[in-house]
């Protein structure tokens, strides 16, 4: 699992209400089901995060060094794809030959799909896949491998089956109601070009964010304080700029440096704002590394500081500690970016340095 080691895809959510006292009781009767009673349609539930097999959950196995770590299990069948094309063409060529046809309708093709897949779906080993979930007990937030629209649907479900209520996404949106009872939807556009009209921008306060991270990283000296300490803050590409209306709505830089590139400046000037980006803070000697997706507060391979060598209990305590570090800081950059956004006189002055860093942006190539 990616909280153990390694890069971590994540993405951060509140509960919408406390755990109840008997939590594990309640996870406990929504287990996965034994993979032997695995059929033609798939099986999900809880399992422990010591493999995706392990349907025991008690406070021996479902609690890890303080934090509540469980994982979401879906196991099913499926017929490659590739081998069902061959087995159905097999079948195609047996049924013309007998029929005397030198071609079969679509009903019939149809048919033999069906009849091929009944054949062969028994015979197919089961597929596990996990989504990592972990919490620590008397605290809101969760952290899970939901980085996808559908897994955070099937967690979101799974949550409401277990306990009647689910889970609260830590997008823009929903941080800016909870760290400052901000409703963005009072926020009026912003461009961030000298050359668009407010009117004329997209509405999105997680581009504006990302943008003014960059912005700030450049004009602002690249530090930054928040509760969590003083951080030193960059943006780099590969650099995805996006807005609705007409011509392209998306452009994606990669190679070299795009974050200095004359397509850059050009995209900024049209109107356009950063959606995903790789951002990079650092405290001292800690480094944290992630790409951002803005609209979504989405955090893909966020790399953490190189811990200690400690023992795999204490190694997830730090990476664990590490992590909620990393994003104290983000949401503290957040905070600050929101108070700066909210108020009139503040952000005229802002958006007037934005312009002027936008259109004075020097490119190197």
């Amino acid at each position: 699992m990616s909280f153990e080691s390694g890069s971590i895809s994540f993405r951060a959510f509140y509960l919408a209400q406390s755990l109840p006292r008997n939590y594990l009781e309640k996870f406990k009767s929504k287990a996965a089901p034994s993979i032997s009673s695995l059929g033609d349609e798939p099986i999900r539930g809880w399992v422990t995060g010591r493999h995706l097999l392990d349907n025991r959950i008690e406070a021996d196995t479902a609690l890890y060094a303080g934090y509540l770590r469980l994982t979401l299990m879906k196991a099913e069948r499926k017929i490659p794809e590739s081998l069902l094309r061959a087995e159905c063409k097999m079948e195609e060529l047996v049924r013309m030959q007998a029929e005397g046809k030198s071609e079969l309708d679509r009903r019939t093709k149809t048919e033999i799909r069906k009849e091929v897949s009944d054949r062969l779906l028994p015979k197919m080993p089961p597929q596990l896949k996990g989504m990592a979930f972990v919490h620590m007990p008397e605290t809101s937030l969760v952290y899970a491998e939901a980085v996808a629209d559908k897994q955070v649907d099937a967690l979101e479900a799974s949550m409401r089956e277990t306990f009647g209520f689910g889970l609260i996404p830590v997008t823009p949106a929903n941080a800016a109601a909870r760290l400052l009872k901000l409703d963005i939807r009072d926020l009026p556009p912003a461009s961030f070009s000298p050359d668009c009209e407010d009117s004329a921008v997209s509405e999105s306060i997680g581009q504006d964010f990302l943008t003014w991270l960059w912005f700030s990283s450049e004009t602002r000296g690249g530090l930054m304080r928040v509760e969590a300490g003083e951080f030193a803050v960059m943006v780099e590409g590969p650099l995805t700029f996006a807005m609705e209306g007409e011509g392209a709505h998306e452009v994606v830089l990669r190679r070299g440096t795009p974050e200095l590139s004359t397509e850059a400046k050009i995209a900024l000037l049209s109107g356009k704002k950063l959606r995903r980006a790789k951002i990079l803070i650092a405290r001292g000697a800690e480094t944290w590394q992630t790409t951002l997706d803005a609209d979504q507060f989405t955090f893909r391979g966020l790399k953490l500081p190189e811990g200690e060598k400690l023992d795999a209990i204490s190694r997830f305590q730090e990476r664990l500690t590490l992590v909620k570090t990393f994003l104290d800081a983000f949401l503290g950059m957040y905070t600050q970016f929101l108070k700066e956004r909210k108020d009139p006189k503040a952000w005229a002055t802002t958006q007037k340095q934005i312009h002027r860093w936008v259109s004075e942006r020097t490119a190197r190539r």
